[in-house]
């Protein structure tokens, strides 16, 4: 057959199912229970919507993209795929299409399932868990009851949106609108007091902030998100009483500004708040409008006075009461004594409702601010300094007035935290049941774990709670007494389940343990984790909280944190900058782009764009780059198979065939290759795929021109092929398993060995050599108008001027007279003079330059690029061999360049 005839190019159609199939008869994602302390690349399991969007298939590539890199370098790799199934969206699907949540969800699954598999995701099928099946969440049951044992659970108040119409409990997300009505009915909600199951993740506060410290592969604003959510700070409490109110607690982190307090403030949600709203119209409405205010919407300046005055303990003085919305109900004790002269926030709130403004700390006599320049009327003056305008404690520092007030005013000194305890109660159908059964005569009771799982009953739709709805599956005998008693109709947050799914992965089909706690301490932590930034606070802290419990109970062996590098990647926009949505109409549905182009396109593309924490917009024009690129690579090397690369005739050539200029030819495309190799594992080590396959881009492009000037060596074209298949098979996996078959390898190349190489010795200066040479001849060629050159130049400096370059670079100060200091480059006269001059002008920018035979070898190496972008000869000549003047002209890093017509 004439190969000339023959159509070039892949069809994905054909080409991605055949290798997903080649994948899965060869086991090659698969990992033995056996391996040990496997390479653990992770990404957040995906919620069970039924269709996969651009940014999952960001992330999952990711995960792929570095799992299979880690593969090909010979590391046993666990990279597993479970379904987060429990929540509030399939409850409100199944209420929508009147129909039940399993199924909705087990359809959901089967859909993304067939998606991930479309993209040819490496995932150890095997090893797949989905929290709503009971025999992943009778593991949530078992394990609360386990925190029980530890005192890590408690039954505590909370505050809840109930449905009056309904009669149940709304999450936040079935609150709509302003006017903040039920998503189901449309009636108003009401807050609403009731018990909850708690767990005191409090009691690891210190430790959750402490160990951040030590989380070096985690981005440094994720921890510092944890830092604040956890918000430890030292400081004291005092009592004020307001009069008819009692005592109001009040914690500061400033009381040695107590005796300028002008007003107190307490949170809407403040027990005395609502006591005083129960009299006061005004307060009742403002409290209201607070509770439903959008967040977005705080202003500081917002509040009420409620006619009430706190009495300040260190001054008698009776103080107006206001109820404000900035003081947040669940930071400090909700209540706090203002003083604007030394807080921003209290200051503007005086202005606004012009409430005095009273001084009581000024610089100190070694600060900056000079105390004359303060004026708190103006701005408030918030640093520490020494008293005045407080009696008989003026004088004394910042420091010593907080220590001498908390014994003076009967405080106490402790630690707050922003930190609440987890609220794990959800109203709702579609979570894992809570496992403790209620006796009128025991309390409540756990069930034995014999009787785990407690498995959901039917769904039943109702306006209430379909579990308290459940009457033949909630009313059952008490496991302590045997008489009546009715199970707890709560089911948990889903958080439970996400906060530990990562370990059963290590044994997914363990039925007597949540999982095989001696292969979770040698394979955990997890070493690679992606997922997005908006999980940074409350997904990483509560998996971060049940490690280190689990740890405390046994169940790990010394394993404290789950995820030792965390990776969030950025989000894929739409072509007009937005995130993608369905209202705006911006969205990009991968199945389209998989239809149309292949999933290699799309992974290529998407990796491609940016580093994976960097935001992009899709581009159309990316997306067809990527394509034409990965056919690009099929066609050279099926031409190369075919033995058209390497043809004697090939009448594309148009270089030398043989001899030593082919030699230098390939030599410098070896060491390029080479180059390329070493710095795609480095990039890829460093999660800069982007970076990576810019180089596989330029060397397959070097490739292409090698072949494309002269009759190539096969052996070193033949490994640049085979480097740029391999470096591509993390990111375009089907295609690289094509060019690998196509190339006659055997085996897979998912299975195959990472390609090694050193960069060649001072590869930068080198390139940086050759890339400013180049650059410099078409400036030449254009600034002359020279349109068809016939020889090029290029004459290397002297070795003298190495030499004076090499001391310039080295020089501390007088570069002229360390260069002249030299007795060699003295004996140039005039010349070295006027060289040291200019070398100290650019002194602060002298670059590593090659010694001089190597400047004209690495020049000869390159001389081709020269010969075939200008059709010219390329002559190289070191300084003795050139024309003195022409020589003269030349610098280490930049030779003389004569160009002939």
């Amino acid at each position: 057959m004439a190969t000339e005839q023959r159509e070039r190019g892949f069809d994905h159609t054909t080409v991605e199912p055949k290798w997903q199939r080649e994948w899965d008869e060869a086991d090659v994602f698969r990992i033995e229970d056996s391996a040990e302390d496997p390479e653990y690349v992770l990404a957040m399991f995906p919620y069970t919507s039924g269709n996969l969007h651009m940014g999952h298939v960001r992330n999952y590539t990711i995960t792929d993209a570095y799992a299979r890199f880690e593969r090909l370098r010979g590391e046993n790799v666990l990279h597993p795929m479970g379904w987060d199934s429990f929540g509030l969206p399939a409850e409100n699907a199944a209420e929508e299409r009147d129909t039940n949540p399993r199924d909705w969800t087990m359809k959901c699954i089967e859909s993304m399932k067939e998606q991930l598999q479309a993209m040819g995701f490496g995932y150890d099928w095997e090893r797949e868990v989905t929290t709503c099946d009971p025999d992943y969440y009778k593991w949530n049951q078992w394990l609360f009851k386990r925190f029980r044992d530890e005192d890590l659970l408690e039954r505590q108040s909370a505050e809840l949106n109930w449905c009056p119409s309904c009669e149940t409990v709304l999450a936040d997300e079935q609150v709509e609108g302003e006017a903040e009505l039920c998503w189901r009915c449309d009636t108003p909600i009401e807050q609403r007091e009731m018990d909850q199951w708690f767990f005191t993740i409090t009691d690891y506060a210190d430790e959750l902030l402490a160990a951040l410290d030590d989380l070096d592969g985690w981005p440094a604003n994720v921890r510092e998100m944890q830092r604040n959510w956890i918000g430890r700070q030292e400081g004291d409490s005092v009592a004020f009483e307001i009069p008819g109110h009692g005592e109001v607690d009040i914690f500061t982190t400033r009381l040695d500004t107590i005796h300028g307090a002008t007003f107190f403030s307490l949170a809407p949600g403040h027990p005395v708040a609502r006591e005083i709203a129960e009299d006061n119209e005004e307060v009742a409405e403002y409290i209201h409008e607070a509770e439903h205010a959008d967040e977005d919407d705080l202003d500081v300046t917002s509040g009420v006075f409620t006619g009430e005055y706190a009495v300040n303990p260190a001054t008698g003085e009776e103080i107006p009461v206001y109820v404000a919305d900035y003081v947040l109900t669940d930071v400090g004790t909700g209540a706090l004594y203002a003083v604007p002269a030394h807080d921003e926030r209290d200051h503007e709130f005086a202005e606004a409702h012009d409430v005095p403004i009273q001084q009581v700390v000024e610089p100190a006599p070694d600060a900056d601010t000079d105390p004359e320049d303060v004026d708190v009327q103006e701005e408030a003056y918030t640093p520490d300094g020494v008293l005045v305008n407080s009696g008989e404690f003026d004088g004394l520092t910042s420091e010593e007035a907080r220590e001498r007030f908390v014994e003076e005013f009967d405080g106490e000194h402790r630690t707050e935290y922003n930190l609440r305890d987890w609220g794990i109660s959800r109203q709702r159908y579609w979570g894992t049941p809570i496992p403790m059964i209620r006796c009128d005569d025991c309390g409540y009771v756990p069930v034995p774990d014999e009787d785990l799982p407690v498995e959901l009953p039917e769904f039943v739709h109702t306006t209430g709670n379909p579990l308290d709805a459940a009457e033949e599956w909630k009313h059952v005998e008490c496991p302590d007494c045997g008489g009546d008693a009715v199970r707890e109709t709560d089911t948990m947050d889903t958080f439970v389940d996400s906060s530990w799914y990562f370990l059963r992965y290590v044994s997914p089909d363990l039925d007597d343990a949540p999982f095989d706690a001696d292969r979770a301490s040698d394979w955990m932590p997890v070493d690679q984790y992606v997922g997005g930034i908006e999980h940074a606070v409350m997904h990483l802290l509560y998996a971060r909280f049940f490690t280190k419990v689990l740890d405390d109970i046994d169940l790990l062996d010394g394993v404290r944190e789950p995820f030792t590098d965390l990776t969030n990647q950025g989000m894929v926009l739409g072509e007009d900058g937005n995130k993608m949505s369905k209202s705006k109409g911006n969205g990009v549905s991968p199945e389209r782009i998989i239809d149309e182009y292949g999933a290699d396109t799309a992974r290529l593309f998407i990796m491609e764009a940016a580093q994976p924490e960097k935001e992009f917009a899709w581009s159309p024009k990316g997306v067809q780059s990527a394509h034409r690129f990965l056919q690009n690579v099929y066609t050279l090397a099926d031409e190369f198979a075919d033995g058209e690369v390497a043809a004697a005739d090939d009448s594309a050539a148009d270089g030398p065939a043989s001899g030593e200029s082919a030699e230098a030819v390939a030599e410098y495309v070896a060491r390029e290759i080479d180059a390329t190799v070493a710095a795609a594992t480095d990039e890829f080590e460093a999660f800069r795929f982007n970076h990576a396959l810019q180089a596989v881009r330029e060397m397959v492009s070097l490739l292409r021109r090698y072949r494309e000037y002269t009759v190539p060596d096969e052996d070193t074209f033949e490994r640049g092929l085979v480097a740029a298949v391999k470096i591509l098979a993390p990111v375009a996996p089907h295609v690289a398993e094509e060019v690998w078959d196509r190339l006659g390898r055997e085996g897979l190349v998912a299975e195959a060995e990472w390609p090694a190489a050193d960069a060649p010795e001072n590869y930068d200066v080198e390139r940086r050599l050759v890339e400013n040479t180049r650059e410099d001849v078409r400036d030449i060629v254009e600034t002359v108008g020279i349109e068809d050159p016939e020889t090029i130049m290029l004459a290397v400096a002297p070795e003298w001027k190495h030499r004076a370059h090499d001391i310039a670079a080295n020089a501390d100060g007088n570069v002229v007279g360390t260069v002249m200091g030299d007795e060699q480059l003295r004996q140039q006269g005039e010349d070295a003079a006027d060289f040291a001059k200019d070398l100290a002008a650019q002194s602060e920018a002298l670059d590593e330059q090659l010694p001089p035979e190597r400047e004209r070898a690495a020049l000869e190496r390159a001389a081709w690029l020269l010969e075939r972008e200008f059709g010219a000869d390329v002559v190289v000549r070191s300084a003795d061999e050139a024309d003195p003047d022409l020589a003269g002209k030349a610098e280490p890093g930049r030779p003389a360049i004569d160009i002939a017509e």
